[in-house]
């Protein structure tokens, strides 16, 4: 295929969670943007995604609030079980507006009620430069393509090119792995409204109603370095995860074994450390990140998808303030680039803290899991007991305001 050379206002690469979330943000403030997926077809990859309020009032300014809360049940409380020391540790979580969401729900909801063509499929960015005449974004793709844009956002996850060319360090991995899947339940499961959350010995097991059928789980534990021969097989993924967990109840067992095979994956977990988060330069010119390219994070907290809403609402109402509005707005090149560098650099002196934040209570709630003696585990709990000054789910306060 021949080299050919398109123009557009704003690209948004990754068509996951955050990249559609910040192209429907934008479409609701009539502002335009191309998303490019490197995949054939919207991804969902790890099954379902818990939602707090803070998430909620994001959905709520995408005007998809009421149509997603259908799709999954309130959840009422979290409970923390030991598994060899007969210790319950009840919270309520019914002001926090938890609830489980298929990330398929999630992603097509988004992706219906984007304008058509506005997500192109199977493109994958290879290289992003800055054009030496206009400072502009250049975007190259694996088929020989040159995009040319105005404003770029890498939306494209924890193994981002946007990052890297913006000179972010590379995501760090957790010494953990993580088993995610479904568990159907025809005549509907007895579970409780309730997110269970097990632990035995170097493992962690999580269990989520999504509705009144379906169950959402996770299994977290050390990882073997092994494990990457099992990734790509889900009746493998099965079997290591019931060896895992062979010293579970009945009914978890049970619930691993009549699991959707299909919607198995298994990961290591990523973040960007907390520290490099202070420092970092997120945006440079007319390209920014958002999402996991800015700040991947271990699912500790359940905070990352939200997280990547709120950057969406953040970044659209930034640059909407600043981008000239039809054709009587038309501004040289010099000066839409001066607006849009301040519109970037609002966006993330207003997502710094919060993400950081959100980055370093995850880090530790993660370290103490891995923390191998009890003098680690201390350290990081005291360190912990100190973030949660305002409670234990005191980072779903965090309101991302209007758009």
């Amino acid at each position: 295929m021949g080299s050919k050379e398109e123009h557009h206002d704003i690209v948004i690469v990754g068509g996951g969670i955050c990249g559609l979330a910040t192209a429907l943000a934008l479409h609701r403030k009539g502002i335009n943007s191309l998303v490019l997926e490197k995949s054939d077809t919207l991804r969902a990859a790890g099954a379902a995604i818990g939602v707090y309020i803070n998430g909620w009032r994001a959905l709520d300014q995408l005007g998809l609030g009421t149509e997603l809360r259908r799709k999954a049940i309130p959840l009422t409380e979290i409970r923390d079980m030991w598994l060899h020391k007969n210790k319950l540790q009840v919270t309520s979580c019914r002001k926090e507006e938890l609830r489980c969401l298929k990330r398929s729900d999630l992603i097509e909801t988004l992706a219906k009620n984007l304008p058509t063509q506005s997500v192109r499929f199977g493109c994958q960015i290879v290289a992003v430069e800055s054009d030496p005449i206009t400072s502009f974004p250049v975007l190259y793709t694996n088929d020989g393509a040159t995009i040319k844009a105005k404003v770029l956002i890498g939306c494209d996850g924890s193994n981002s090119v946007v990052a890297k060319s913006l000179g972010l360090q590379a995501p760090k991995v957790f010494p953990i792995s993580a088993v995610r899947g479904f568990t159907s339940y025809s005549d509907g499961h007895s579970f409780d409204s309730h997110f269970i959350r097990l632990r035995g010995d170097g493992v962690l097991l999580g269990r989520l109603p999504v509705d009144e059928k379906l169950v959402y789980w996770f299994v977290g534990r050390l990882s073997p370095s092994q494990d990457s021969d099992v990734r790509k097989v889900p009746e493998l993924i099965k079997e290591f995860t019931l060896e895992t967990i062979r010293e579970f109840p009945p009914e978890i067992i049970e619930m691993v074994k009549h699991c959707d095979s299909s919607s198995l994956s298994l990961t290591h977990i990523w973040y960007r450390a907390p520290w490099h988060l202070l420092f970092a330069n997120f945006w440079q010119g007319t390209m920014t990140v958002a999402g996991d390219a800015m700040h991947v994070m271990g699912p500790f907290l359940g905070q990352g998808g939200s997280a990547g809403l709120e950057d969406a609402i953040v970044l659209a109402r930034c640059l909407s303030q600043e981008m000239p509005m039809g054709p009587e707005g038309a501004i040289s090149d010099r000066e839409l680039c001066r607006r849009i560098g301040r519109a970037m650099s609002k966006y993330v002196n207003e997502r710094r803290l919060r993400v950081m934040r959100l980055s370093a209570q995850s880090y530790l709630t993660g370290s103490v899991v891995v923390a191998s003696s009890w003098v680690k585990k201390l350290v990081c709990l005291a360190i912990l007991v100190v973030f949660l000054g305002g409670g234990l789910l005191s980072h779903t306060n965090y309101d991302c305001g209007s758009l």
